[in-house]
């Protein structure tokens, strides 16, 4: 607050695209670079998996995909508005109106029919379905509204990544997306931090790296890729 009573905050300026646009403006992202992104943001959630807290709402929206420095292809988690505590007991309980709040495409099945007990394996359950649509172009499920969408998710078997890409996606990535996308949360990996220890052992034929993604944001997005000059006139 400002010495005359004006409220501001102070964000970040991030400089790239989210990750719901960047696979609509450029199509589904090959297998490496996927696995690359998933272990980045298995680790930021891990830090607040182990704090206790469940997101709630992650979903290619609110992953933003940044140039740091030097560095390319850095993802950062945004939009923890919907974010909850759990209990001691590992769990958490959410009211009647918190128990619909998220978005139908990446909401687990437990949390679409009502159950009050959710714990960190709903996050797991929609960071499979990012994953998904990062390899795909498409969401796990597909309806002509959010109901028939919701119904799917929790009645439904998903089709590996693999049947539904012209990219080949290695059986380990299918095994490992499937595995964040089983019905029963305790089949899925417990929390951010067991998907990742899954991911770092992820192998792909597309290693990405550094030099990779940078050729990718000169070529895709140019007026980003290079390091803006600031402050370029200095007071005397």
């Amino acid at each position: 607050m400002t010495s005359d009573g004006t409220f501001y905050y102070v964000m970040e300026l991030l400089s790239g695209r989210d990750l719901e646009s960047l696979v609509r403006n450029f199509g589904p992202l090959p297998p490496g670079r996927v696995i690359h992104l998933i272990r980045q943001i298995c680790s930021s959630l891990a830090e607040a998996h182990a704090l206790g807290l469940i997101h709630r709402d992650i979903k290619p929206a609110n992953i933003y995909l940044c140039r740091v420095g030097l560095e390319y292809d850095f993802a950062k988690v945004l939009d923890f508005g919907l974010v909850k505590r759990e209990s001691q007991h590992g769990q958490t309980t959410v009211n009647g109106e918190a128990v619909v709040a998220g978005t139908p495409g990446y909401m687990a099945p437990e949390v679409i029919v009502g159950q009050t007990d959710i714990d960190r394996r709903v996050d797991v359950y929609a960071l499979g379905c990012l994953a998904y649509f990062l390899l795909t172009g498409e969401r796990v499920f597909c309806g002509s509204n959010q109901m028939s969408m919701l119904i799917q998710h929790v009645q439904a078997q998903p089709m590996p990544p693999s049947h539904r890409s012209e990219l080949e996606i290695p059986p380990e990535v299918d095994e490992l997306v499937m595995a964040c996308l089983r019905r029963e949360p305790s089949e899925r990996p417990a929390n951010a931090g067991a998907l990742l220890e899954m991911a770092n052992t992820c192998k792909t034929h597309d290693v990405w790296d550094q030099t990779k993604a940078k050729k990718w944001w000169e070529a895709h997005l140019p007026d980003l890729a290079a390091p803006a000059m600031q402050n370029q006139e200095a007071t005397v």
